[in-house]
């Protein structure tokens, strides 16, 4: 039985979409390292990839769940407003929002018309649509990026329409196809043009010697679409390397530190505030704000220093959800380190250490794992580790909290992430270096902690410190040492003899006792070497940690 043209378009749909992902993964990469405005956090690839992924899926999820009911029985309704709304609940980012209006204008037209012919004109209706959407979503639009880029697009499909001839209503699928296809390619050549033009509109862009990343990714995306329709090599659009050097362009948001995105869903029969209520409160927290959605749903995206302030706005009025916290500081960090060509690759599990001092910062990135600094109390708020957990290159990521007061947190954040998040149980900074070396990137998250945490059970740990104050028992005075072994107070006194108590608390069937000097320690690694037994391997390294004297660790 031949498919209705009401099947085919909207089959045709689900395979342009596939198309689009295609063609951002492909150059995914090369999106993201573009990415300098508003910040160069060098995500605007990955974004972009998110937003599509979720359209996927929520087809995918309506096919399965459909049943017996057709695609002509489901309705092109009610097909494009579940990916409208897949569209936004994806959305990461400034890009990823944006695209996310790009899609929901797109759809808004789309629905208007039904049962009219998905034929150029129609598309080129979208396409106008989806402009105007996307320039009424941002608060201060800035010429030269993906809003300049998908209005010159626009326009040039618009001004096409005028030497076409109209489509017949009983034009066959690969005719429909190959029109669609035909007018599309109007607008990739026209967005080529128009992001090549954007660092003339934007001086951010030509100070760092780049093109948009979301104009280019706009452009990228509509050529994937093409090569859906016409199933052959697509279009060969130019691509647009970022320089092997790190740029420091001026941005809005160089005081604020957090990208923090989540949604927000009406709590029951309530409707939301319209945006430009939340608007207002966000703008007192930070900058980039974007407000998206209806009166059921909203998408919000702010940069600030206080994500905990900013999810607080929206607990009474609905439930918040899909939080996505992203430490702009350092994926501006890791961007840089791909430029030029000393970033890690991407891996199946990563590893998240919080640590208190540089140089034990450097031992833990020398064996794979990215870092977040506790300050010297060691004890970052959820939102931090969470923000920690997003930059980790990595599909699943494991969590060395590395302290008994941060572990909860940490278990708080990965429940809170979308990434599949395991925590360790490790207390202490020297015993989660320890196991860290049994970390693999090609295992699970699952079996990592499962090895790192059968490490943790045969390391033994000691610290010495300064006393912060004098004893109540009269053992000690503020300014001598204390050993400690696990937590247990077992010596003070002058600092070589407290160390060396300590040693020999861990030393019986030690092999290997590795000790890591804090800011201050009173003696040099030469004078600890002395303290320890000849038989025993001693490894001696620089923390820098605040806190502690030494820490120590026996295997």
């Amino acid at each position: 039985m031949p498919q209705s043209n009401s099947s085919a378009s909207l089959l045709r749909f689900r395979a342009i979409l596939g198309g689009a992902l295609i063609a951002l993964e492909e150059r995914r990469s090369e999106i993201n390292d573009l990415n300098v405005f508003p910040v160069a956090d060098g995500d605007t690839g990955d974004n972009m990839v998110l937003t599509i992924e979720g359209c996927l899926a929520e087809l995918d999820r309506l096919a399965d769940e459909s049943g017996e009911r057709s695609l002509d029985e489901i309705g092109r309704e009610e097909i494009v407003d579940l990916v409208a709304r897949a569209a936004l609940l994806s959305a990461r980012g400034n890009s990823g929002v944006i695209l996310s209006q790009l899609i929901r204008g797109a759809a808004e037209e789309l629905i208007s018309r039904p049962g009219v012919l998905v034929d150029p004109v129609l598309i080129a209706l979208a396409m106008q649509r989806a402009s105007e959407r996307a320039y009424a979503s941002v608060r201060e639009p800035a010429e030269g990026t993906i809003l300049t880029v998908m209005a010159d697009m626009a326009t040039a499909v618009t001004a096409e329409l005028e030497g076409l001839e109209p489509m017949p209503a009983d034009a066959p699928p690969q005719e429909q196809n190959a029109r669609i296809a035909d007018l599309l390619e109007v607008a990739v050549i026209a967005g080529e043009a128009s992001v090549r033009r954007g660092p003339e509109l934007l001086p951010v862009l030509k100070a760092a010697g780049v093109v948009d990343s979301g104009g280019y990714g706009v452009v990228v995306l509509f050529a994937g679409c093409v090569t859906a329709l016409r199933g052959e090599q697509g279009l060969s659009i130019e691509r647009h390397a970022a320089p092997a050097r790190s740029s420091e362009p001026q941005h809005e948001s160089s005081t604020f530190r957090f990208c923090t995105n989540f949604a927000v869903s009406a709590s029951g029969a309530e409707r939301l505030e319209d945006c430009d209520h939340y608007i207002a409160l966000l703008e007192q927290l930070g900058d980039s704000v974007l407000v998206v959605g209806d009166q059921a749903t909203l998408r919000v995206h702010v940069h600030t220093d206080e994500p905990e302030a900013a999810t607080a706005l929206f607990e009474v009025a609905g439930q918040v959800s899909r939080l996505d916290v992203a430490d702009m500081s350092a994926q501006i960090a890791d961007r840089d380190q791909r430029l030029t060509g000393e970033a890690p690759a991407h891996a199946r599990c990563g590893t998240l250490a919080i640590v208190a001092g540089q140089g034990i910062a450097d031992l833990y990135r020398s064996l794979g794992a990215h870092v977040l600094d506790g300050g010297e109390t060691l004890n970052p708020s959820t939102y931090e580790i969470l923000a920690g957990i997003h930059s980790v290159a990595a599909d699943e990521v494991v969590v060395l909290p590395n302290s008994r007061n941060v572990f909860m947190a940490a278990q708080a954040a990965a429940e809170m992430s979308e990434r599949v998040v395991w925590v360790a149980h490790s207390s202490e900074m020297q015993a989660g270096l320890a196991a860290l070396v049994a970390a693999r990137p090609d295992l699970s998250a699952a079996e990592n902690v499962a090895e790192l945490d059968k490490i943790l059970e045969h390391v033994r740990s000691g610290s010495v410190a300064r006393a912060a104050r004098a004893d109540r028992e009269g053992r000690f005075d503020e300014g001598e040492a204390v050993g400690y072994v696990g937590d247990e107070l077992i010596a003070w006194g002058e600092p070589a003899a407290t160390l060396k108590l300590v040693i020999e608390a861990l030393s019986p069937g030690t092999e290997l006792l590795t000790v890591i000097a804090g800011d201050g320690a009173p003696i040099d690694a030469g004078g600890v070497e002395q303290l320890v037994a000849g038989e025993i391997e001693l490894e001696h390294h620089e923390g820098g940690q605040p806190s502690r004297w030494w820490l120590l660790s026996a295997e």
